[in-house]
């Protein structure tokens, strides 16, 4: 009697092939699928700290309204001095 499927050896090899490729797929899946969602929690969880150190930054500068500038912030010299001077000739 002949073997109608061949060597068994070559069915062994097939199966455990189909075997390994089924098993690396749904592990290499799970694996991949837990490493992705780790990465987009810690991207969440970094856009959400900037979104709200930027609004953060924005109420900070929106809510103070007695915010101005010193009108006297560029003078160098002291005008009455220069007064002083013009005005007195024994200088």
């Amino acid at each position: 009697m002949e073997n109608k499927l061949g060597k068994p050896w070559i069915v062994g090899v097939v199966v455990g092939l189909a075997v390994g490729v089924v098993a690396g797929y749904w592990y290499g899946g799970r694996s991949g699928y837990e490493k992705g969602y780790a990465k987009a929690e810690e991207d969440i969880v970094k856009i959400d700290e900037e979104t709200a150190k930027k609004a953060t930054e924005e109420a900070t500068k929106a809510a103070n309204p007695f915010e101005v500038q010193n009108p006297l912030q560029n003078v160098e010299t002291d005008p009455l001095n220069q007064l002083k001077k013009t005005l007195n000739p024994f200088e």
